[in-house]
């Protein structure tokens, strides 16, 4: 089936191509509701024209969501997951336009993760070519992944629940498939203290910032390349003159963990720290946006199958764990099997030299009609 499923793709890789431009033309910055409506529209009525199945625009006011579902609901569904928010501002199009030359595509979105969407549309078109039977099958695509998903939450957690497996269509790792995500936690640490006169009175006042200074070291201290954790206070801001005693200091830290076991332990470190000296109060607010996504065995399975379908036409397929999140973590967290990084091969996600190999496309959405496949019909 897959190999007939390449062909059909083969055959309409033209047309991939001119999905994908017509896709990242449309500009859909997380922040901008009107542009993500005007995206969801386009994508809705291409897949109404290419694949069918009940198409349901998800609104909320930040913007819209979009799912697909399809009739046979005797069996659990394989859930196709991704994101059409990009991080790239309104106007980068007219700057950066799309092109294409030596087989890379080009353009703000299209290796994360525009390109992604074209190849689950095109995989699913490919599998009704080839396969009479209905497909038990739900897309699922969001407009706030690159914000933390944290509209869409609840609504991918609610899909996944029903799934047999879950697909993440989000860019490949050089062109690895993603076993394992870190889970990402962010937190806010407040010190407060007391301001005094920097040269009158310095004794009496009890300075925020020499005691944020001190919680720095101890959080990066926190980092283990043993367990793969990882803290980073990556923003600090404090007092009000050079002449005064900060009476208040702030932090946004991000840690990063490999397991849930990792993430309580890490969380109950931060949320636990106590002020070195009277006078001075530590607060800390926030929690892990994502979860991490495990490697389980039902992972590691559907990771082996992946490949056994990859060598039927060609593709030789890696692992790798990333210390970046992705909706995927929700999925993983409930325990269901989940394979990332099935979307573009590429390069430069977020960075000004985004490209996508466009040799790659076909056989990677082949690769998803043959996993979708391997699901339903084992």
């Amino acid at each position: 089936m897959i190999e007939q499923s390449l062909n059909y793709l083969l055959a309409h890789a033209d047309e991939m191509r001119a999905d994908l431009r017509a896709l990242v033309e449309l500009e859909s910055p997380s922040d901008d509701p009107i542009a993500l409506r005007h995206c969801a529209a386009w994508i809705a009525e291409r897949a109404r024209d290419l694949i069918g199945g009940h198409i349901r625009v998800v609104e909320q006011p930040e913007g819209p969501h979009l799912d697909v579902e399809f009739d046979d609901r005797s069996r659990p569904a394989v859930l196709l997951l991704g994101h059409f928010d990009t991080v790239w501002p309104i106007g980068t199009i007219a700057a950066r336009p799309y092109r294409e030359g030596d087989g890379l595509a080009r353009g703000p979105g299209a290796f994360d993760m525009k390109a992604g969407i074209v190849q689950g549309l095109w995989a699913v078109r490919s599998l009704q070519a080839v396969r009479p039977e209905t497909l038990a099958l739900r897309l699922l695509l969001t407009s706030d992944e690159e914000v933390q998903s944290r509209r869409s939450r609840s609504l991918i957690e609610a899909a996944a629940r029903d799934a047999r497996a879950v697909l993440v269509l989000e860019p490949s790792l050089d062109g690895a498939l993603k076993t394992s995500r870190k889970g990402v936690g962010r937190f806010e640490v407040t010190i407060r203290g007391r301001a005094a006169h920097a040269g009158v009175d310095p004794e009496v006042g009890r300075s925020a910032v020499d005691e944020l200074a001190r919680v720095i070291g101890y959080l990066h201290g926190l980092t283990d390349a043993k367990t793969g954790t990882t803290v980073n206070v990556g923003v600090v801001r404090g007092g009000t003159r050079a002449n005064v005693v900060a009476a208040e200091a702030h932090a946004i830290v991000d840690v990063r963990v490999k397991s849930q076991i990792e993430a309580e332990r890490v969380a109950s470190l931060v949320r636990g720290m106590t002020p070195s000296r009277d006078g001075i109060e530590i607060s800390v607010t926030g929690d892990f946006a994502r979860p991490p996504m495990e490697r389980t065995p039902q992972v590691a399975a559907l990771f082996e199958s992946a490949q056994r379908l990859g060598e039927r036409i060609g593709l030789r397929l890696r692992e790798a764990s990333t210390g970046g999140g992705s909706d995927a973590n929700f999925c993983g967290a409930l325990g269901i099997p989940v394979l990332d990084g099935l979307g573009a091969v590429g390069g430069g996600a977020h960075a000004v030299d985004e490209y996508v190999l466009t040799e790659c496309m076909a056989p990677r959405a082949a690769l998803v009609a043959g996993l979708i496949d391997a699901c339903l019909f084992p």
